[in-house]
């Protein structure tokens, strides 16, 4: 049976990755967690802001697991990423793949966080000392 995990949420929390991964079939499990950075383009990051249109994102979220599944024989798959304000070095995106071997789960984990940036409908807002920037503006 596969395992599929997509959420988006308040918090990302990665202390139970392993336990939402691992599977009997699986001999490799390969993880991507995304942060706030301290810094962008040598200007100091204060926060960002993440704003989604849950139903939707979910509904994409889906395909992208569904797609990397089929694509790469996955036994589980984690998507999540937080909404609100996040602080610097808090996590803000997670995805993990686990699967028989290294290289699918390698090759899926890149596709899944790609694929996601990509597709899903989840907006950043930079804050800085100064100025509020709108980046990375989805469909």
């Amino acid at each position: 049976m596969k395992k599929l995990n997509i959420q988006i949420v308040d918090t990302i929390d990665t202390s139970n990755i392993y336990a939402k991964l691992s599977h009997a079939h699986s001999g490799g499990i390969c993880v991507f967690i995304g942060t706030v950075r301290e810094f962008t383009n040598n200007e100091e990051v204060i926060a960002l802001e993440f704003e989604t249109y849950k139903a939707m994102a979910l509904k994409e979220m889906q395909k992208i697991a569904d797609e990397a599944v089929k694509k790469w024989n996955l036994n589980s798959v984690v998507m999540e990423h937080a909404v609100g304000a996040k602080k610097v070095e808090e996590p803000v995106v997670i995805v993990g793949a686990s699967a028989a071997h290294r290289p699918e789960c390698f090759e899926a984990c890149r596709y899944l966080i790609d694929t996601l940036k990509e597709r899903v409908p989840i907006w950043k807002k930079e804050m800085f000392k100064n100025k509020e920037v709108w980046v990375s503006a989805h469909p």
